[in-house]
């Protein structure tokens, strides 16, 4: 603090000029409010641990099942799911499950300026997006943001298949689709034909993701 050891000695006789306080509680990690009247505790450490305490106190997590209202902040988004179209064919579509719904927070969905009628929940499949997003994870997707920004995750569906993927533009109206886990799953180059020939269509950029590890 740049204070010669007399006027040290000379703050333990007489105590610490006011002028000094905060300086003098700042460098010993002090409560001022301890050390000018004895309230609250002795230091600043002790008083950050015990206000996040009373935080995490306050912040109850409640239980909901399906069953469970939607509040005046929530809205619940559809998962997509893969629907057989035919027994037996092994053809399917990508549709919204019924019964199936992710709650999600209006404020969440207003920051990523997503209408909660344009957004929904898939769930990942496989390890094809490692370490990114784990098998299990559930990503939400903006259906009205199909157009391909270099790099970011897209939910596609491919031939009837359910896919969360990288895209990359290519000359022409192609794609690439890639991988995070690169070492099992080799990218895939489409060209504006054989984007429709596979009929691999654009749903929307996942705009959010959550995984249990």
């Amino acid at each position: 603090m740049g204070v010669a050891p007399q006027n040290v000695n000379n703050w333990l006789d007489r105590g610490v000029p006011a002028n000094r306080h905060r300086e003098v509680c700042k460098k010993l990690g002090l409560n001022m409010e301890w050390l000018l009247d004895g309230h609250g505790p002795e230091e600043i450490a002790q008083q950050r641990h015990e206000s996040h305490a009373q935080a995490e106190l306050a912040g109850v997590v409640e239980e909901w099942d399906d069953e469970t209202p939607l509040d005046a902040d929530t809205v619940s988004l559809p998962f997509l799911k893969e629907v057989e179209l035919a027994a037996g064919t092994g053809r399917t579509a990508v549709e919204p499950s019924s019964d199936r719904k992710l709650r999600f927070g209006k404020m969440s969905l207003k920051k990523k300026g997503v209408q909660a009628e344009h957004a929904v929940a898939v769930t990942i499949r496989g390890n094809s997006m490692e370490p990114v997003l784990l098998d299990g994870a559930t990503v939400a997707v903006n259906t009205v943001d199909k157009s391909v920004v270099d790099g970011k995750i897209y939910a596609l569906s491919h031939a009837g298949q359910l896919r969360v993927k990288l895209l990359y533009r290519l000359p022409g109206g192609g794609l690439r689709v890639r991988s995070y886990n690169r070492d099992e799953h080799a990218d895939e180059e489409y060209s504006l034909e054989q984007l429709q020939e596979h009929e691999i269509h654009i749903i929307g950029r996942v705009f959010w993701g959550a995984a249990f590890f």
